[in-house]
């Protein structure tokens, strides 16, 4: 009940905040525009894949690359948005007060993070809305379109999840923005190691992008939905603990 609760107060701060409506309507600008760009260069290359065998589709050719984007485009976002979870609320001096409330820190994280993903899931949502208007006049891959969806929501999941520890960290959110990206953007650009050697793949495999890239070509595997929720879980259960610990100490 509390975690609810606590979810409804974040989501109602950022739909109040100009800085969220300011991100959400930059972003839907910016991949609408870009959606367009692609719905061109579908009407431009489409006399050449009616002679194909197999000739990849509009999902294929349009929403793909949009989703793809998108996944760049919100990296750069998202630690904007959670900066503020917790930082702002010991900037502000009551973080004290929520701790000191008769209510669990995994209560406090969970519906926090439940907060912030709710505004993030209302993002995909207008994403998705681009390539399903082309229902219109063309056929869409549902299969595809769905795994595509299915990355970009664990990929804001996973960013949520990072960016709420960051702000758990410090009490100045522009330091837990600047931090939740430099390690998201670590983790995006981490299997760029295993080109020039690797052989076990590790870096590959801890790399956010590696595992996006599979659900953008709609390769469904139980191994990339495995390291979302462990690297969820993971950071989820660190902000737990930060905030048990500054309880204690308190």
């Amino acid at each position: 009940m509390m975690i609810g609760h606590i979810a409804a107060r974040e989501l109602r701060s950022l739909f109040l905040s100009p800085l969220a409506w300011s991100v959400l309507s930059v972003v839907e600008l910016i991949i609408a525009y870009l959606f367009l760009s692609q719905v061109d260069e579908y009407a431009r290359i489409q006399p050449q894949l009616t002679q194909m065998e197999n000739a990849p589709g509009l999902t294929e050719v349009v929403a793909a690359p949009v989703f793809g984007i998108a996944a760049v485009i919100l990296l750069l976002v998202a630690p904007l948005l959670t900066m503020r979870l917790v930082s702002e609320e010991r900037r502000s001096g009551t973080l004290p007060l929520l701790l000191s409330a008769p209510v669990s820190m995994t209560e406090i994280v969970l519906g926090k993070y439940l907060g912030v993903m709710a505004f993030f899931l209302v993002m995909v949502g207008l994403i998705l809305l681009m390539p399903l208007s082309l229902l219109l006049g063309g056929t869409l891959d549902f299969g595809l379109l769905a795994a595509q969806v299915l990355g970009l929501t664990l990929m804001l999941a996973a960013f949520a999840a990072a960016g709420l520890f960051m702000s758990t960290l410090t009490g100045q959110p522009v330091v837990a923005a600047v931090g939740s990206f430099g390690i998201l953007l670590l983790l995006w650009i981490l299997d760029w190691a295993d080109s020039a050697d690797a052989g076990s793949g590790l870096f590959a495999y801890l790399s956010l992008q590696h595992h996006h890239e599979a659900l953008l070509k709609g390769i469904f595997d139980t191994s990339d939905l495995v390291y979302y929720l462990l690297f969820i879980t993971t950071f989820l259960v660190l902000s737990i603990r930060r905030l048990d610990a500054e309880r204690l100490q308190g």
